[in-house]
């Protein structure tokens, strides 16, 4: 019989040790996020000339990847549900299927800021793009790092070993989605 390592097995306050620090994580991002969300909103506040600017933005776009994270979400919850079930295959499945969503909101986004920049809209342009660019960038950064972290899971969840993770990066996933709720309206429809 393997010994598991101690933070896989250990609890804090009633929490497993991975789930606190899930949730240590998230608390930090949201630090991030938080800041930087509060200051695009102040200096939105205060230029005018930001809706102009925010015009350029597309919102089916944004839309269509705002569908695809939360439909990706839900495979996150079949897959938590399948792996507390003891079906890693399963779990591990639902979980290739959150991370095509989240792959293909990455490839959207990368269509996207084609588009945007091939039209004159960079990061130097003005206030609003580079706001737009350092949360949106930000942004696809933690779903990038959230598909990578789910693979490697889903391999393990494969083999029917620790489905225990399987549920620390829905975690994880949701906040990504929460992240661009507030993201989606502030960027593509508050013009």
């Amino acid at each position: 019989m393997s010994a598991r390592p101690i933070a896989t097995t250990r609890e804090m306050a009633g929490i497993p040790t991975g789930r606190l620090a899930v949730w240590w994580v998230i608390a930090s991002e949201i630090v991030i996020f938080g800041g930087l969300l509060a200051s695009y909103i102040m200096h939105r506040l205060a230029n005018d000339a930001w809706s102009v600017q925010a015009a350029n933005t597309n919102t089916w776009i944004g839309a269509f990847n705002t569908f695809v994270l939360l439909t990706s979400s839900l495979f996150a919850v079949l897959a938590h549900k399948a792996a507390v079930e003891g079906n890693g295959k399963k779990a591990a499945r639902l979980l290739l299927y959150t991370a095509a969503g989240g792959t293909t909101f990455a490839l959207v986004k990368a269509y996207e800021w084609s588009v945007e920049i091939s039209h004159g809209y960079t990061l130097a342009s003005n206030t609003f793009w580079s706001f737009y660019y350092t949360a949106a960038g930000l942004h696809a950064l933690h779903v990038i790092a959230g598909v990578v972290i789910m693979l490697i899971i889903a391999r393990e969840a494969a083999r029917n070993l620790e489905l225990h993770r399987v549920e620390l990066i829905g975690i994880y996933w949701h906040f990504v989605d929460i992240v661009w709720i507030f993201l989606f309206p502030l960027l593509y429809i508050a013009k």
